[in-house]
């Protein structure tokens, strides 16, 4: 193991300590590497049975002042930020698609955020609701899993997405039945949006919006850049189409309920589709040789 990572570019302040490891026994080597040739690494570590026999690991490193590391970087073939490492994209997606009451909690406040965003007509709530949805995640999954033929990863995406939508628009319907009995929900309200109505009106610019939507978030899933995610959540009316359509069905308003339940389904197959349209056009300008992925230091 110490002989590939001498021999790589991209790779600075190798240590061992040998002896070191107790359960399993063996050497403990770390090392910095430059996220362009991590990938490769990882596959090759991976051929000679590493992972069998012990561990590899990567830790981000967010700040390291370092010649000798830039230097190794420089060596490195690639640019930094077209690099993709695929065992932590599935790691990252995998975890951000479990279903769990975090999950749940989070799906369900943003619907009912939408729900009331819709009553008050209100654009700034339903942007609020746009970024507390955690839906982003399994549509990545989902994404992640096609190019990369993960079945495990689809059906944990999958079974977020439809267990999610459906209890929190459960929730949320029952909420607006109270709500309507208590006087704070009326009907004939959803005639009268002005603000909101962008949610159920299906048209070109909904395929457009979810496609380039789907686009800019695997763009910034796969090249560290999270703080982009947040226009992805805002442009995206999964969950604001979902409230609505809640509504709309206490209501009686089945058109609109309908046409929400449209946009719904619209968004979520054009984000997948465009995220792995995109995660598969990025693994294809990856330079043979190289990988793609986050800085970090490797342990074996």
């Amino acid at each position: 193991m110490t002989d590939l990572l001498n021999t790589e570019p991209g790779v600075a302040h190798l240590t061992v300590a040998k002896g070191i490891g107790r359960h399993p026994s063996g050497d403990v080597i770390e090392a910095v590497v430059a996220r362009e040739v991590a990938e490769d690494i990882l596959i090759r570590l991976a051929q000679r049975g590493v992972q069998r026999r012990g561990e590899v690991s990567l830790q981000p490193i967010h700040t390291m002042l370092s010649d000798t590391a830039e230097a190794a970087e420089r060596a490195a073939p690639g640019d930094s930020s077209d690099a993709i490492i695929w065992d932590d994209l599935i790691s990252t997606t995998g975890e951000e698609s479990q279903l769990s009451p975090v999950f749940l909690a989070f799906l369900t406040i943003a619907c009912l955020l939408a729900a009331v965003g819709v009553i008050t007509d209100s654009a700034i709530t339903l942007v609020g609701a746009m970024v507390v949805s955690p839906d982003f995640g399994p549509l990545a999954a989902l994404a992640v899993a096609i190019v990369g033929g993960r079945r495990d990863l689809a059906a944990r995406a999958g079974l977020a997405l439809g267990v999610g939508f459906p209890l929190a628009m459960l929730v949320t319907a029952a909420l607006t039945l109270l709500a309507r009995i208590g006087g704070l929900f009326e009907p004939g309200e959803l005639s009268h949006l002005q603000q909101v109505s962008f949610i159920y009106q299906v048209g070109p610019f909904s395929v457009i919006v979810a496609l380039l939507a789907g686009a800019a978030g695997m763009i910034a899933l796969t090249s560290e850049k999270p703080g982009a995610l947040i226009g992805v959540f805002i442009s995206v009316t999964t969950v604001p189409a979902a409230g609505f359509a809640v509504l709309a069905a206490v209501a009686g308003d089945w058109l609109r309920c309908g046409e929400a339940a449209l946009q719904l389904l619209i968004n979520l197959a054009g984000v997948t589709l465009a995220g792995a349209l995109t995660l598969l056009m990025r693994r294809r300008h990856i330079i043979p040789g190289t990988g793609a992925a986050p800085a970090g230091a490797s342990h074996g």
